[in-house]
C-alpha cells in the first residue's frame, strides 16, 4: 500500500508506527509549517520594503499573523488532545 492510501481504506498504520494519531500528525504539521514561513515573511517584508512597496509588504505582515494564528490554534488543540485517546499512543 502506498503511503497517504491510509484514510481513503481507513488503514490506521500511520499511528501505530509513530504512535501519533492522524489529527495529532495533521495538527503538528501545519502548526510547523505555519511556524516556519514566519522566518521566510520577514524576508519577504523586507523585500517589499527595499522595493518601497508598502503595501505589499503590509499584505506580508497580514499574511504572517494569520500563520501566527494559525500555529497558536494549533497548539490550542494538541493541548486539548493531549493524554486523550484521539492524540494516539505516544501523548496518552
Amino acid at each position: 500500500m502506498a503511503t497517504g492510501e491510509t484514510r481513503a481504506t481507513g488503514d490506521t498504520r500511520a499511528a501505530g508506527e509513530t504512535g501519533f494519531s492522524d489529527i495529532v500528525h495533521d495538527l503538528i504539521t501545519v502548526q510547523y509549517h505555519a511556524l516556519k514561513a514566519g522566518h521566510d515573511y520577514e524576508q519577504f517584508i523586507r523585500d517589499a520594503e527595499n522595493a518601497d512597496e508598502r503595501e505589499i509588504a503590509e499584505f506580508f505582515r497580514t499574511v504572517m499573523r494569520e500563520d501566527a494564528e494559525r500555529a497558536r490554534a494549533c497548539h490550542r488543540y494538541l493541548t486539548h488532545l493531549s493524554g486523550t485517546r484521539a492524540a494516539g499512543s505516544a501523548v496518552t
